[in-house]
């Protein structure tokens, strides 16, 4: 029996949605919700591009996407998009031909913004390059950059203005028998974000890409963005999402995988459970967890490590984790595998014994999943 059956109160409902594909990617329906980021080099860069690229993949991002600001930026693309590990995004503001061109260089998906990309036949143009290059469409609303006609009409950006927005262009790419869409209204403000994001969810089945715009740094992005996604997560709303940090591209992965963990959405790495410390720690518990998160982050299985300096809440944290260590004082602590004690350990072998505790466990879980994946195949 599942923990969700005996535990209904960590459900979370999703939200029912279409599913589309980008690229090799499904987002909507029942797909595990993605992370996505966006890269920050000069796309004419092309090496630059691609390291970031990868880098970000390496960390778990599931699609990229990349500004096309120029057409020096399209020719970038098309060597860009050759080397990527994961579908790439072409971001277009204003030159609807930089769409078109993207979609020849092979974007997995275009994302347009409706209050700068230009009128319905300019969208259409559009639309047809990405029915004839396979490509999805993202409809990008922003707070920051609404019609000129919507901003008269509600006088400031407002939910009813945004969703409004995202509904004129919907009907233009439903018109023209367009539909692997999925749509965003972001703000820079968390309470405009939520409502415009609840709003949207009621009036239509189409994907939805979650995101705070505009963010902030590392730690005050990370905070907000954590209030904004994480409650409309909760609710079940978001098919997708980027969390925008003025950071390399990769922390934004990093949080966005966080905020999915932390709700139980997704689960990648190494969850680490650690206490803040106090003056009842037998050993240096925050300087352990900061090695350790360094050295596993290579592991990929989804896998959960408590790190408890005492005996207050340690045992009770180990026996809801694959492995635990509690500081008993003394120079050593007690490891748990399994959620079962199973061996004393020295504070000064800790980390290595742990890190080869973690991996040989990771090692059975791929083990057991690849048994169970080739008796499925032989079934069929």
């Amino acid at each position: 029996m599942s923990l969700n059956a005996v535990r209904p109160w960590r459900n979370i409902y999703r939200r029912a949605s279409r599913k589309i594909n980008v690229g090799s990617v499904p987002v909507g329906g029942d797909a595990p919700i993605s992370v996505q980021t966006m890269t920050n080099t000069l796309t004419t860069d092309v090496r630059g591009t691609i390291e970031q690229v990868q880098r970000c993949a390496e960390a778990g991002a599931d699609i990229v996407r990349v500004s096309v600001p120029d057409e020096a930026s399209s020719r970038a693309l098309r060597e860009i998009v050759r080397e990527s590990p994961v579908p790439l995004v072409a971001d277009i503001h204003f030159h609807y031909r930089r769409g078109i061109e993207a979609a020849e260089a092979g974007a997995a998906c275009l994302r347009i913004n409706p209050g700068n990309i230009g009128s319905a036949d300019r969208v259409r143009e559009v639309i047809r390059a990405a029915k004839d290059h396979g490509c999805s469409i993202r409809i990008g609303v922003n707070a920051g950059s609404l019609e000129k006609h919507l901003l008269e009409k509600y006088r400031e950006p407002c939910p009813e203005a945004m969703v409004e927005s995202g509904l004129e262009h919907i009907r233009i790419l439903q018109d023209n028998d367009f539909f692997e869409f999925k749509i965003s209204c972001k703000a820079s403000d968390v309470f405009l974000a939520a409502a415009a994001y609840q709003a949207l969810a009621e009036a239509t089945d189409a994907p939805i890409h979650l995101g705070i715009t505009e963010a902030g740094g590392l730690m005050s992005g990370t905070v907000k963005s954590a209030i904004g996604l994480g409650n409309l997560l909760w609710m079940g709303i978001g098919d997708t999402i980027r969390v925008s940090l003025s950071a390399d591209p990769v922390e934004e992965v990093r949080v966005g995988f966080e905020i999915l963990k932390a709700l139980g959405l997704r689960h990648r790495g190494v969850n680490i459970i650690s206490c803040p410390s106090c003056a009842r720690q037998g050993f240096d518990v925050i300087k352990t967890v900061e090695i350790l998160e360094k050295r596993l982050e290579h592991v990929k299985t989804p896998m959960s490590l408590s790190i408890i300096g005492c005996v207050v809440n340690g045992p009770g944290e180990a026996l809801m984790t694959d492995v635990g260590f509690t500081g008993g004082g003394a120079g050593h602590g007690m490891v748990y595998v399994a959620g079962r004690q199973d061996h004393r350990l020295d504070n000064e072998r800790m980390v290595d014994h742990i890190v080869g505790l973690v991996e040989k466990r990771a090692a059975e879980i791929e083990a057991e999943r690849a048994r169970e994946a080739e008796a499925a195949h032989a079934a069929e």
